[in-house]
């Protein structure tokens, strides 16, 4: 399936619906792959580590492989931040990549809103927002879903996401 995007405000419960979604399109077959997009500059690394000590020596990638896993790190030393197309060709064959941030992408998303959080709400100003999940119920010219219901989350995401290519 195509990228699906999770947005929403700061604090909202964006990953604390992913984690719950992830896991259920897991277990019904799916291969997800996820894109988070960070606001601020973020670092993986540690100083003194072996990884971090080449990056500050000028390597524009590191890869750090082991058994359990592997990570790319990329340094941008001065280039502009890859777009959402830039990144999405760079992941593994999946079935679904799931897009958290990236607010402004054209692409369809379901958006995490919070009334009590006392911040308006994306959707009415954002065409690519097709559902919303919340804790609480109001009137809105988009689907809303319950926050906690996992499985109509996954609906609004699988019926709206196109096919990709199968991994394996």
């Amino acid at each position: 399936m195509s990228p699906f995007g999770v947005v929403g405000h700061s604090g909202s419960g964006k990953t604390t619906m992913l984690e719950r979604l992830i896991p259920h399109l897991v277990s019904i077959g799916c291969v997800v792959s996820i894109i988070k997009h960070a606001h601020h500059g973020f670092d993986i690394d540690r100083p003194g580590k072996d990884s971090y000590r080449h990056r500050q020596a000028g390597c524009t990638e590191v890869l750090l492989a082991s058994d359990d896993r592997w990570a790319l790190m990329h340094e941008l030393r001065e280039q502009r931040e890859p777009t959402l197309q830039e990144l999405l060709v760079r992941l593994s064959p999946c079935d679904l990549v799931l897009i958290e941030g990236f607010k402004s992408m054209a692409v369809k998303k379901i958006e995490v809103w919070r009334p009590s959080l006392g911040r308006p709400p994306l959707y009415p100003h954002d065409s690519g927002i097709i559902a919303v999940a919340s804790d609480e119920r109001f009137p809105a010219p988009v689907p809303v879903v319950g926050l906690g219901d996992t499985e109509a989350i996954a609906s609004v995401v699988l019926n709206s996401a196109r096919p990709l290519r199968r991994s394996g």
